[in-house]
């Protein structure tokens, strides 16, 4: 017997209207704030991660998964921000409009050991607004992420934010960070001494706990920041606060990837144990014209669907179904049921029949398991008069109904 792939997840009917949810749900609330959607393939050019997230990043080192074909070598993506700036580019977008605002949801890939929320395929909700250096924008991202989770049902998150200012704040970041750790190497993880020599800001995403105590005895203070990233942060903390939105500084927020300038930010969750984190983005100001296009400010965020259901209390109910569902009695019975079937489908009403040949209490029985509200029972005595019995499941009670008039009888029960 075939299994899955370890670290993949069959989602079954029984869970799908959950994610259906989930993703109607972040449709709407993408739709508020004017972003359209955009679907970039699965598969890039692997050196569109290599140059986009960093040589060093843990992504890129171990967790690509890698399709070589004969002399190129593809990847399937491990995030979305970089797949949609290349298609930003690609299609010349930035001549349509400045300023663009794109949303996108579907599966990421990450060759990685499979635990409670980190699968190898996951999938993402995000957004990416192209074309501005403005902080409002910031505010207006950060509020995004809160409005939806919060259309989602979702509580109990902090929103963790900071500021990793432009790239010659980072370079003083990174001078402060070998001053501060140089001392520390030996009591840090395999991976992390390698980090220092690499890219020591890999140090502070580490999710290994000793780092992460060495980590929070830092002093990092925002004293690396220049003027013009101070004010700018300054006034995305300022719109925050008059919307109300909660937020917690974290001077040790970097993420994970190299193309992140200025505004970070991390939406983490304690229902998640020690990979907390349900959300992250900010802004990558530098990534657009890195990778050929124009010299423009961007910002965006992701959310993955299967911490979300980790975190919500919301979970897979089967409301009312708005199926029909038809029992015949007999070879006749079941011609006149089939012409029926087709009928209410062309009104546009869910409609479904017995097809196992059971009998009629077994066939009561498969409608009940449906959660069918309405069955609809076709018999000899019901061909002869030209009617058809309805019966209400939830109520048990049923009522003859003229074929003539089961269409509109239909729609008056709410059924389509």
């Amino acid at each position: 017997m075939f299994k899955r792939v370890s670290g993949t997840k069959d989602i079954l009917p029984e869970e799908s209207g959950v994610w259906q949810a989930i993703e109607e749900t972040s449709r709407k609330v993408f739709s508020f704030y004017n972003f359209k959607e955009i679907r970039p393939p699965l598969v890039e050019d692997a050196a569109l991660f290599n140059r986009s997230l960093g040589e060093s990043t843990e992504i890129v080192q171990k967790q690509m998964f890698i399709i070589n074909n004969r002399e190129e070598t593809y990847a399937l993506r491990p995030e979305g921000t970089a797949s949609i700036v290349r298609a930003y580019i690609e299609n010349n977008l930035d001549k349509v409009s400045q300023f663009s605002k794109f949303y996108y949801l579907g599966p990421m890939f990450r060759l990685e050991r499979p635990q409670k929320g980190r699968l190898r395929q996951f999938n993402h909700i995000g957004c990416e607004a192209i074309g501005s250096y403005d902080s409002s924008l910031d505010v207006e991202i950060i509020s995004l992420a809160d409005h939806l989770l919060r259309e989602l049902s979702i509580s109990g998150y902090s929103i963790k934010l900071n500021s990793l200012g432009c790239p010659k704040d980072k370079a003083k970041l990174i001078e402060s960070l070998h001053k501060e750790l140089n001392n520390k190497t030996e009591d840090l993880c395999a991976d992390c001494k390698e980090r220092i020599k690499k890219n020591i800001l890999r140090v502070l995403d580490c999710k290994n706990e000793t780092c992460k105590k060495i980590v929070r005895a830092l002093k990092i203070e925002d004293k690396y920041l220049c003027e013009n990233c101070n004010t700018h942060f300054d006034a995305v903390k300022s719109g925050l606060d008059a919307l109300k939105i909660k937020y917690e500084i974290t001077p040790h927020l970097v993420r994970g990837l190299d193309y992140y300038t200025q505004t970070v930010f991390e939406i983490t969750h304690p229902e998640l144990g020690s990979q907390d984190a349900i959300g992250a983005g900010g802004r990558y100001n530098n990534l657009v014209k890195e990778l050929d296009g124009p010299d423009t400010g961007a910002i965006g965020f992701a959310l993955g669907v299967e911490r979300l259901l980790l975190a919500t209390a919301t979970k897979a109910e089967t409301k009312n179904n708005s199926l029909i569902y038809i029992i015949t009695l007999g070879k006749e019975a079941r011609d006149k049921g089939i012409e029926i079937l087709a009928n209410l489908r062309n009104n546009g009403i869910t409609a479904d029949m017995d097809y196992e040949g059971k009998s009629i209490k077994g066939a009561m029985r498969k409608a009940s398991d449906l959660k069918t509200k309405f069955t609809l029972i076709i018999g000899e005595d019901e061909l002869k008069k030209e009617t058809v019995m309805l019966k209400d499941m939830d109520l048990g009670e049923q009522k003859e109904i003229k074929m003539s008039d089961l269409i509109p009888a239909c729609r008056q029960t709410g059924r389509n």
